[in-house]
């Protein structure tokens, strides 16, 4: 269990110079950080489903849908900086593993709320929380050791 704590504080990493343990640690407690976490991810799933019940509504439920998804997954995603710190996380993320699906994560985000406010495309607006889900969902198995790798053998097995 310490040493889990070690990791998910940041503190295990030796390589680290002082400038860089600083910026990364928190005077949060480990049970705070986790509290912290489970909180913001919760908030998120909620923001989600409630944005994809809200599609649904006549007149302005795509846009509703549109940020309340997006909420949604970018709370659920800043919940990972309680457990690691923000600073240890943005280095996660732009990781060369992780690129390009943060890229396009990103990107979807942006899209995804442009479509619905500025272009008025409410079929581009799902396509793009389309791509939110299929980029978070890419991004998180690329924290579970050759989750990838099984999503990959499935597939194409499948499609064999």
């Amino acid at each position: 269990m310490e040493k889990l704590r070690r990791v998910l504080s940041g503190q295990d990493d030796e390589e680290q110079g002082l400038t860089s343990q600083v910026l990364d640690s928190s005077s949060l407690s480990f049970s705070t950080r986790v509290k912290w976490f489970a909180i913001c991810f919760a908030s998120g799933i909620l923001c989600s489903i409630l944005g994809t019940a809200m599609l649904w509504l006549p007149g302005g439920g795509m846009k509703l849908f549109a940020v309340f998804y997006t909420l949604g997954n970018i709370s659920a995603l800043s919940s990972t900086c309680f457990l690691m710190g923000p600073v240890k996380q943005l280095k996660k993320m732009f990781e060369p593993t992780r690129l390009i699906v943060t890229i396009v994560m990103l990107l979807s985000f942006i899209l995804t709320l442009c479509a619905v406010f500025w272009w008025h495309k409410r079929g581009l607006a799902l396509l793009f929380c389309i791509m939110q889900f299929l980029a978070m969902t890419w991004y998180s198995l690329s924290y579970i050791p050759y989750a990838r790798d099984a999503v990959m053998k499935c597939f194409t097995s499948c499609l064999s």
